[in-house]
């Protein structure tokens, strides 16, 4: 053999076989509850299918409904196994609510390979073809186990064929079946599948017990993690435990060699320091914009989100409005941090109003960076409005100061009067102008006549020395109409105009049903032009007085018929057969004819 050559493979030392790794189990597959004492949060459920079990009165068809991750899928397969649990001797003969977990029923089932034990996903199978393979198979009875038990996750993705198919076999099922349904989407759930159903809310699990739930796991799993940080995860799974042991999960991942703190869970997750969004939010609500900006810059080099600073700040504008109006209330800040009372001292500063308008501008603000091709510009941008607004004084006091402070000619005209022109310079109460009444409708309010409850306007608003009309009715704006030579807007005011009201600067009427659609528009318009003054034309669905022309048709009829009632005036009416008064005119002392002279003598 040459010597270049190595040792012979029957010389080579035997090495011992590698052991052969578990295959790594993610935690919320891990610690997934295999009982009832295991579901955290949901004590109601557990309550009533203890008592169900225990009596005996155990539904055919269960509805579990909530959000992610908080154990639809598993409550299911634990309602699975208390049904077909056998016991450790495997005598069992009826249902428990304590399986046993060591049963083949019990182990088959949380292995997923039950034969009597189906599940299906409606997300993936949702037509009436497999719904029929549920309906034929509902007739065989189970072949080992004591129910046979369907499990239909996502069920509101059923079509419409799919659920009408389901619905007679729902209702009547053979004794020995069990449905089961889970879904996030209950109001897209049929009302006839839901009454076939006993349904159970499961609800969202607490911050507190949630923190509690992780801190036993990572004792479990010898991991070192704040309690500060398991805080973060609880709060940024929202409730969901499935969410919370996947970023636990993740924690462990990113800090696996040093104790997992709060910084690094805030690091990991993109989240801003608690400390530093109470820091932006003071600058922003004092005006301070540049620092602000910079605040809000250093964040964002730092990693953070614009999307979740912005959702930070809402969260902490919610919580110092809650501190405001209930003293002691709990939230985004831990009760007893540094932080949570530095907010209290912060609310105690702001009033109710400017916490409203700040969590507005800040909800319009996270839809903008939600949307924006560069987000930190669009938060930017929110953060300035906020700023700019933050010391603006609430609406309803600026425009009682301005009330209070522009001086009012006196008013000689009735109550009704001098509310109306309260109300209408108390109109636009975001704009000083807007709030203060004009000269020229202050002018025509002064010459309302005592006990008067016309409207005035100007004629000639070019000059404020321009003779003021009074405009007690609508024949008067039809006039108005006339001498400004609108003579077609005149038509439509005495003809297609019913009257519901008039009022200083406001006009309600009833359009007849050949009146044109822009007639209030129109007339609004010229009202200004004619009189300078904003008026308000509002049309009526009902009501309304006779039309200005309807009503000089019924007085003229009314004369026409006192005259053919006349002695003298029927005589020539009979007279003549066929004729007919046409028009009549008032006899003035002119028309009497002079006496003759024979009479005098």
């Amino acid at each position: 053999m040459d010597e270049t050559e190595g040792p012979s493979l029957g010389l080579a030392p035997t090495l011992p076989p590698l052991a052969k790794a578990e295959a790594y189990r993610v935690l919320a597959r891990k610690y997934r509850p295999q009982d009832f004492t295991g579901l955290i949060g949901q004590g109601a459920l557990v309550r009533t299918l203890k008592n169900a079990f225990a009596t005996g009165r155990i539904a055919h068809a269960f509805m579990l409904t909530g959000v992610r991750g908080v154990g639809k899928t598993t409550t299911a397969r634990i309602i699975a196994r208390a049904l077909n649990c056998e016991g450790p001797d495997g005598k069992r003969k009826e249902p428990t609510i304590q399986p046993c977990g060591v049963c083949e029923p019990c182990i088959a089932i949380a292995e997923s390979r039950h034969v009597d034990v189906q599940e299906m996903d409606a997300a993936s199978r949702t037509g009436i073809d497999d719904i029929r393979e549920i309906i034929e198979g509902v007739r065989y009875a189970p072949a080992s186990a004591r129910y046979k038990v369907y499990i239909i996750d996502e069920v509101h993705m059923l079509s419409k064929q799919a659920f009408n198919g389901l619905l007679k076999t729902l209702e009547e099922p053979p004794p020995h079946v069990k449905f089961i349904f889970a879904t996030t989407e209950i109001r897209k759930v049929p009302v006839t599948v839901l009454s076939r159903c006993q349904r159970f809310d499961l609800r969202r699990i607490e911050t507190d017990e949630l923190v509690a739930h992780l801190e036993s796991i990572s004792q479990k799993e010898n991991v070192n993690i704040e309690r500060a940080a398991l805080a973060l995860i609880a709060r940024a799974a929202e409730g969901s435990v499935r969410d919370a042991l996947s970023l636990l999960d993740q924690a462990i991942a990113h800090d696996e060699e040093h104790a997992i703190t709060a910084e690094s869970v805030r690091d990991m997750l993109g989240l801003a320091d608690r400390g530093r969004i109470l820091d932006l939010f003071e600058k922003t609500m004092g005006g301070k914009v540049q620092e602000a900006l910079a605040g809000l810059m250093e964040l964002y080099d730092r990693g953070a989100d614009p999307l979740v600073v912005m959702q930070d700040l809402l969260e902490t504008t919610h919580f110092l409005t809650r501190v405001k109006v209930a003293p002691g209330a709990e939230g985004f800040f831990d009760g007893g941090s540094g932080e949570a009372k530095r907010a209290a001292e912060i609310a105690s500063k702001l009033p109710v109003p400017a916490l409203t308008r700040a969590w507005q501008i800040l909800l319009k603000g996270l839809f903008e960076v939600r949307d924006a091709v560069r987000p930190i510009a669009a938060a930017e941008m929110a953060l300035i409005r906020l700023a700019y607004a933050a010391d603006l004084p609430p609406t309803d006091k600026l425009v009682r100061e301005l009330m209070d402070t522009t001086p009012h000619p006196p008013l000689e005209g009735g109550s009704k009067s001098a509310s109306a022109a309260k109300q209408i310079s108390g109109r636009g109460e975001h704009s000083a102008a807007a709030a203060s009444p004009s000269p020229k409708m202050l002018q025509a309010f002064s010459t309302l006549p005592q006990g008067e409850g016309g409207v005035m306007a100007a004629t000639a608003p070019k000059t404020d020395s321009a003779p003021v009309p009074i405009l007690r009715s609508l024949d008067d704006i039809a006039a108005l109409a006339g001498q400004r030579g609108a003579s077609v807007l005149k038509v439509h005011i005495e003809n297609d105009m019913h009257l519901v009201s008039l009022e200083p600067g406001r006009i309600e009427f009833r359009p007849s049903a050949r009146a044109p659609r822009t007639l209030a528009a129109d007339l609004a318009q010229k009202l200004k032009d004619w009189t300078g003054i904003r008026w308000v034309v509002t049309v009526a669905r009902e009501g309304g007085a006779a039309t200005l022309g309807d009503s000089k048709k019924a007085v003229q009829a009314a004369k026409l018929e006192a005259v053919a009632q006349d002695p003298m005036v029927r005589a020539v009416l009979d007279r003549f057969p066929g004729s007919e008064i046409v028009h009549v005119r008032e006899k003035m002392d002119d028309d009497v004819p002079p006496a003759s002279e024979d009479a005098s003598g």
